[in-house]
């Protein structure tokens, strides 16, 4: 076996310091297996979430050698994050507040999901209280529904990161702009969010660098599929001045973003 050394990150949010731990590394582990090792052979009060160690739960999220990963699906043999025979170095999230070691609050992302109004459906097409869809209209919105809330879009976001809009003008994160397209682009949603989107969200704050969409460990296209698309719905709303006439003079209908839906054109990456 290889003798592999970490480099973790020991504190809480008032202070703190890098450690190193060397220990044993078999074929086909795991960045969270050797977190393990160490917890269970060295440091047996070193924080770590974790649950389904299966790249489905979402709560090992971390940055190994400066990259937002999920411990659980980065291999120790995968050269693209692990150089052999380098020190890994294993730290927690830099978006969001330090509660210990690897473990960090992400209770705010909570709070934002919480403003975000849920599904409504309109009434049945017929009588036998069914709906009528296109598969293409369903399959639009299966994309966003892998979505396992690791938060590392979150993260890796610099309006987020770098600008700490959490608070007062804050940005909802590319997570909640999926969160938002998975419900508008729904064929049977009558809720018109594009106002929360809008002055709320702050979706303008966004400027498509599509960094969350190199991190999602659901591959999902979060700015090409997600966020252009709600864009582009806001502009519609706000700042296209033939619908900003018609709004004047006829109004504005409480459904107007389900019939806007019908007329846009699918988006679709490969």
């Amino acid at each position: 076996m290889a003798q592999v050394t970490f480099r973790i990150w020991r504190g809480d949010k008032d202070k703190g310091e890098f450690k190193d731990y060397t220990t044993e590394v078999s074929e086909g582990v795991v960045v969270l297996d050797c977190i393990h090792q160490i917890q269970a052979t060295q440091a047996p009060d070193l924080a770590c979430r974790w649950n389904c160690k299966a790249g489905k739960c979402g709560s090992c999220s971390a940055e190994i050698n400066g990259r937002p990963r999920l411990m659980c699906m980065t291999r120790m043999d995968d050269t693209r994050y692990i150089t052999p025979g380098e020190t890994v170095i294993v730290e927690p999230m830099h978006t969001f507040p330090l509660m210990k070691d690897l473990v960090t609050d992400v209770s705010w992302n909570y709070k934002v999901n919480k403003m975000i109004p849920p599904f409504k459906p309109r009434k049945p097409d017929a009588e036998d209280g069914t709906w009528r869809m296109t598969q293409e209209e369903v399959d639009r919105v299966q994309e966003f529904r892998k979505c396992i809330e690791c938060f590392l879009c979150q993260d890796v976001c610099h309006v987020l990161r770098d600008h700490d809009k959490k608070e007062g003008e804050m940005f909802g994160g590319p997570r909640f702009m999926i969160r938002v397209a998975s419900l508008d682009m729904h064929p049977l949603d009558t809720v018109d969010r594009i106002g929360l989107l809008k002055n709320t969200l702050n979706i303008g704050l966004c400027n498509i660098t599509k960094c969350c969409t190199e991190v999602c460990p659901e591959h999902i296209h979060i700015t090409d599929n997600g966020i252009i698309p709600m864009k582009e719905r806001v502009v519609d709303r706000y700042y296209d001045p033939l619908l900003w006439i018609w709004g004047k003079i006829f109004g504005t209908p409480k459904d107007e973003s389900s019939k806007q839906r019908q007329s846009l054109p699918l988006v679709a990456s490969k």
